[in-house]
């Protein structure tokens, strides 16, 4: 075997040099034909940036052998193995640039159709970055998905409520006018019952725009609440005498029991305005000639529960969280009342209630129990404010 010769410092500057010379002239080579294919095929710009390496080297290689004096015999056989091996590298590179071209294809598929409005599923790619891109493309997929239903759903919600209120409010302005016009063509001997009628459908109106004006304070977050310490069992006794009338009518008796004796932080007048828009509810569904009973309960230091229990069927289940949306009707099976006197008929009583108790840090909610439909208010009763 010859003997090494080792190599000196003018023989690897000279190696360094020529290696560095072919790396910048095949990279500006590069550099060229990338902004000529600019705009063009990806496969073709991955393709020249995965030749790089492997030209600069075989070039390197190529030149510094010359420089060596190697025999032509020699480089005649180096040339066929650089020459075969830039010939499999510049392959192999252009089966990875097709393979990751098909990945990104299927990528800008997937990004397509959920543009489109699908949910796109994560899809297995081999490489990590385009499996974690997939994955969340999925996630975002399904994200857009609920927005875009609950969107749906709130639109929808939307035009049924303006359609019932701009109903409930032609109801009564009908009826105006008719009194009115009856007034004037001096239908009726007794013109102060029909001004007692008008004044009436005037009170319906009010108590709807007053509903109005609350939930566009919920929504927009404009409700303020002055808070002190109340006496849950004179909240409810307030209430019930805001709709003894009502109750009286349809023969509906309201009793208390056990609410006595517990204090809260509240915002009184916005904590009667929760309790008489599920009392006015209970009344109006309740079966003629029964009880409703309103309890208080402490879960525990913190909390304390509001019931109000009626005898009648509820809701379906699946409507026990929907009944508190903006406008919700009920079905046929519990019909509203045409004469209610405390009730606007808008359909936003219960969304109001909602919204004032989640203000003070509580909700309500509904269920069905043995003895019939209740509605619970759930409200803190710790000694801090409620925050304005």
């Amino acid at each position: 075997m010859p003997e090494m010769i080792p190599l000196g410092v003018v023989d690897v500057l000279l190696i360094a040099g020529t290696a560095l010379a072919c790396t910048v002239v095949v990279a500006a080579i590069a550099l060229v034909l990338l902004r000529w294919a600019r705009g063009g095929s990806m496969l073709v710009q991955m393709l020249v940036l995965a030749s790089v390496a492997a030209v600069s080297m075989a070039v390197a290689v190529l030149l510094i052998s010359v420089e060596m004096y190697i025999s032509p015999h020699d480089l005649s056989v180096l040339v066929w193995v650089i020459g075969t091996s830039l010939l499999f590298s510049l392959l192999a590179a252009w089966l990875v640039a097709r393979l990751t071209r098909a990945r990104l294809v299927r990528i800008s598929e997937a990004v397509r159709r959920v543009g489109e409005g699908d949910v796109v599923a994560a899809e297995p790619h081999g490489l990590r970055e385009f499996d974690d891109l997939s994955a969340e493309l999925a996630d975002v997929s399904e994200r857009l998905h609920a927005a875009r239903q609950e969107l749906e759903q709130l639109d929808s919600a939307r035009r049924r409520f303006f359609a019932w209120i701009s109903h409930d409010l032609r109801t009564p302005l009908t009826a105006v006018r008719a009194l009115s016009e009856a007034i004037e063509d001096g239908a009726s001997a007794q013109p102060e019952r029909y001004a007692g009628e008008v004044r009436a459908q005037i009170d319906t109106m009010s108590r709807m725009v007053d509903d109005l004006f609350e939930l566009s304070k919920l929504t927009s977050g404009a409700v303020r609440l002055r808070t002190q310490q109340v006496e849950l069992l004179d909240v409810v006794s307030d209430a019930v005498a805001d709709v003894r009338l009502a109750a009286e009518q349809r023969g509906v008796t309201i009793v208390e029991r056990g609410v006595g004796g517990h204090v809260l932080w509240a915002d009184p007048h916005q904590l009667g305005r929760v309790v008489v828009n599920l009392l006015t509810n209970a009344v109006r569904h309740a079966p003629r000639d029964s009880e409703i009973l309103v309890t208080a309960t402490e879960l525990d230091e913190q909390r304390l529960v509001l019931g109000i229990l009626d005898h009648g069927s509820g809701v379906a289940t699946s409507d026990l969280d929907r009944m508190f949306e903006v406008g919700w009707r009920e079905d046929a099976a519990r019909p509203t009342t045409a004469n209610d006197p405390v009730a606007s008929g808008a359909g936003l009583g219960l969304a109001i209630a909602r919204g004032l108790a989640r203000a003070h840090g509580g909700d309500v909610y509904a269920e069905h129990t043995g003895e019939g439909f209740r509605m619970n208010v759930l409200m803190p009763v710790g000694d801090e404010r409620a925050p304005d």
